[in-house]
């Protein structure tokens, strides 16, 4: 691993109050690999990794920008937001003769970017090819996942429609970039009919500033990133494997809504509670971010996590027998039923 290269960062305004991250750009084995970090780096780690052709502004500031949210997170975590190689907002083309990355080799490159920082176990936050990515990453290297949250997330092979739907967006960004056609083919795949339709009115400018953000897009980066995915293997039988607990959100009009329902029927019932969405397609984070809000904050108490966790808790220790007492550790305690819970949250127009 080589220098990280340091950048002030975006800062977040919520309520007044300014959130500076910096971006660090981390050399790994396969490639660079860019980092935005927000908060304490004394506090525990949550990592995310966002869906195809997003980066962690276009898939997950819908729900950081929550209030609720942050003073639920930031006291108890230092962000690290992952972004497939490429990705990143200014973004260079990566060179035609570098080689060819699975999604194995993206599993790894966290595990090197963990090391780079010094971090040992980490919450996971992934969103549909983040998720997979995450998972497979807590498939490899259990002993460095504290807990997952997974959005709308993939667990099988593609299904020759899929397989097929890629290679036709693979052609597309070839031969005509990040074009019209394909930009409303990953809306699909991001939002429900319900927020498409809408999208011209001011208050629901989410698919236009996601449109916008995808003209930023190297076509060629993202065509990467989708020949991975589309090389992805089924990781269904091993999921049970898994003992660290899983929270899962779906939209229910997600295209991955029969993935998700799925990978829960694989996972551990014990460790593992999934909440569906209604009226939301496959971006929970963006589309309707407060309905995760409750679920997480849950999740979390499970792990001795509060909006003001008690002084005794340490900052580097957060899965230690001597900060979370055991009845935390009981699935009651989590305050999810260990079925499909749904929540209706109602667009107000």
């Amino acid at each position: 691993m080589g220098e990280s290269v340091t950048a002030d960062h975006v800062a977040v305004n919520i309520e007044s109050i300014a959130i500076e991250g910096k971006e660090h750009l981390v050399m790994t084995g396969s490639g660079p690999v860019s980092v935005a970090i927000f908060g304490n780096q004394d506090k525990p780690a949550l990592i995310t990794y966002p869906d195809l052709a997003l980066n962690h502004l276009s898939c997950f500031e819908g729900f950081f920008s929550c209030s609720e949210a942050l003073s639920l997170l930031l006291p108890n975590f230092c962000i690290y937001h992952i972004c497939p190689p490429g990705h990143e907002l200014g973004a260079h083309a990566i060179k035609p003769d570098a080689p060819q990355l699975s999604v194995d080799d993206l599993a790894d490159q966290i595990v090197e970017i963990l090391d780079y920082f010094g971090l040992g176990v980490v919450m996971c936050m992934g969103v549909t090819a983040g998720a997979y990515v995450l998972t497979l990453f807590a498939m490899k290297y259990r002993e460095r996942v504290l807990g997952l949250i997974l959005v709308s997330p993939l667990c099988r092979a593609p299904s020759w429609t899929e397989w097929f739907y890629y290679k036709v967006m693979s052609n597309l960004l070839y031969f005509y970039g990040m074009c019209s056609v394909l930009k409303e083919m990953l809306l699909k795949r991001y939002f429900s009919q319900e927020i498409r339709d809408i999208s011209h009115v001011p208050e629901f400018d989410i698919v236009r500033s996601t449109r916008n953000l995808l003209d930023e897009k190297q076509s060629l980066n993202v065509m990467r990133f989708i020949e991975a995915l589309n090389r992805r293997v089924d990781i269904s039988e091993g999921l049970s494997k898994l003992q660290c607990r899983t929270l899962l959100f779906v939209g229910e009009d997600s295209p991955f809504y029969s993935e998700a329902l799925h990978m829960t029927s694989k996972l551990d019932k014990r460790y593992t509670a999934l909440v569906e969405v209604r009226a939301c397609g496959s971006m929970v984070t963006v589309e309707q971010p407060h309905a995760m809000l409750g679920p997480i904050e849950y999740f979390l108490m499970g792990f001795g996590f509060y909006k003001q966790p008690p002084m005794s808790v340490s900052p580097r220790s957060p899965s230690s027998p001597s900060c979370i007492s055991p009845e935390l550790l009981s699935p009651e305690s989590m305050g999810l039923k260990l079925k499909p819970i749904k929540t209706r949250m109602s667009l107000e127009r």
